[in-house]
């Protein structure tokens, strides 16, 4: 490919970029852009938040741990030595470089060009010619006073971010962002329990005396499990978690049995095999026992469902799992995550709920789900949360609110979140408000909505930031 002549073609990131009527452009320049960001999902590293870290060079703030670049460029053939192997720096950005003009109709083009416009004011298409000077004017500002990691947050506008974090966590740079009051935002814990959730795993009891050590108590049965967890939670609560998250293939159909999870715990602790049913029931039955607690301290659950992880097992066992072999699952969703709502739900005890699907097949079945257990005078208690993964780009979040609008109650969303471990994705907010601008402005124009901006911009807001910041309460 000829890339020579790229760098003298109009810039792709306009005013106006992928708003094409009046109307969209009028609901994004006045209600959607100049909103704060409430960033209620990632996995950002809250060391290098907590010490506003600068990165040395383009490539570590870019590349390093971004498994979407990894995949296109392994895809076009590029050795593994310059995507997560021995190669310097440089070289592999040249080579990012190299695969982004072969990128185009896949969201890292969008992407890729948005996040160097709005972080480092690069117009040029990224590609081997325009490399050299991107780099340079990027590493430049990154090791700029500004360039460190409160600078680029605040620059996008950035008030809370949730990062995702293991009970076993201390938690201390949580802590220390939080007294610090020279800190330009909010940076929250979310407790992410799932290794204890996974009964069969082979470092699971292992986990478990971590957890016995971190709690200071003995556990020896189910019971025991569940008092070491509520420890930890109140652990979290005090340093400002308010949020839960669950990454699960599927939820099993089992049901809420706690002897059978005790009888189940207490082989596992002894080093007996157990049956995939009574595994079953012991995740669903924990989940369930989760969920009563995370009801009672008012925090929000989420679960992210559908993921099909580590295909590659020559490549996990030589490069490590999170490292871009991952694809969507085609597992049954709807009977398990029923019956698990429901259970509690039952008793009155089901908290503030996301669901999250990664197959787009699921997509109506997650959509009528929270339908099921709206109520209680809570608006949009149960959500359906934003395009996940291989599932946030423009096609994905667009089928998303499609279907939202459809079959539930798009103006009660709480909109976009990044799930992501780069601290350069933040466009991605702009990206969704963009499309949710177009969808709206293009119905105006064509007499399916009213021409009424107060009306339809304030959802345009409520979506974009209003609705997170009442549904989190941070």
């Amino acid at each position: 490919m000829n890339t020579s002549a790229l760098p003298q073609l109009q810039p792709l990131i306009q005013p106006n970029w992928l708003l094409s009527t009046a109307s969209s452009r009028r609901l994004y320049h006045d209600y959607a852009a100049s909103l704060p960001i409430i960033d209620y999902h990632n996995h950002l590293a809250p060391d290098q938040l907590a010490q506003n870290y600068h990165f040395d060079n383009l490539t570590e703030a870019w590349l390093a741990g971004d498994h979407y670049k990894w995949r296109a460029m392994r895809a076009l053939g590029i050795p593994e030595e310059k995507i997560t192997g021995a190669a310097n720096d440089y070289d592999k950005f040249l080579a990012y470089a190299q695969t982004l003009p072969y990128s185009l109709r896949n969201p890292l083009f969008h992407w890729s060009q948005l996040e160097l416009k709005r972080y480092f004011d690069v117009d040029e298409y990224l590609n081997k010619t325009t490399a050299p000077a991107v780099y340079e004017q990027a590493t430049a500002h990154l090791q700029s006073e500004q360039g460190g990691t409160w600078g680029l947050l605040q620059g996008q506008n950035v008030r809370v971010v949730c990062t995702t974090d293991d009970p076993l966590d201390e938690l201390n740079f949580h802590q220390s962002l939080a007294n610090n009051l020279k800190a330009p935002l909010k940076m929250l814990p979310t407790w992410r329990p799932d290794k204890c959730l996974l009964i069969q795993a082979s470092k699971w009891r292992d986990y478990i005396d971590r957890l016995a050590s971190v709690s200071d108590r003995s556990i020896q049965d189910y019971q025991g499990l569940l008092s070491a967890l509520e420890l930890r939670m109140d652990y979290f609560a005090a340093r400002g978690c308010s949020l839960s998250d669950h990454g699960l293939e599927f939820i099993p159909p089992a049901n809420y049995r706690p002897e059978e999870a005790d009888r189940a715990f207490r082989k596992a602790m002894a080093n007996d095999l157990i049956s995939q049913e009574a595994a079953d029931t012991f995740l669903f039955t924990l989940l369930v026992d989760l969920g009563k607690a995370y009801a009672d301290r008012k925090w929000v659950m989420q679960l992210h469902l559908g993921a099909l992880r580590n295909n590659n097992r020559r490549a996990e066992r030589e490069l490590g799992p999170d490292t871009g072999y991952d694809s969507i699952g085609d597992f049954p969703q709807a009977v398990g995550l029923s019956r698990l709502l429901d259970q509690l739900n039952d008793t009155d005890q089901l908290p503030k709920t996301i669901l999250y699907n990664l197959n787009p097949a699921d997509n109506e079945v997650f959509a009528t789900m929270i339908g099921n257990f709206a109520g209680g005078g809570q608006r949009g208690k149960i959500q359906w949360g934003s395009g996940w993964w291989f599932l946030d780009q423009w096609d994905g979040m667009q089928r998303q609110i499609d279907t939202l609008s459809n079959m539930g109650l798009l103006s009660c969303f709480v909109g976009m979140l990044t799930d992501s471990r780069s601290f350069l994705s933040y466009p991605r907010h702009e990206y969704f408000r963009r499309l949710l601008c177009e969808l709206f402005g293009r119905d105006m124009e064509s007499g399916k909505l009213p021409q009424d901006f107060e009306w339809v911009g304030g959802i345009v807001q409520d979506i974009c930031y209003h609705n997170a910041a009442a549904y989190f309460d941070f």
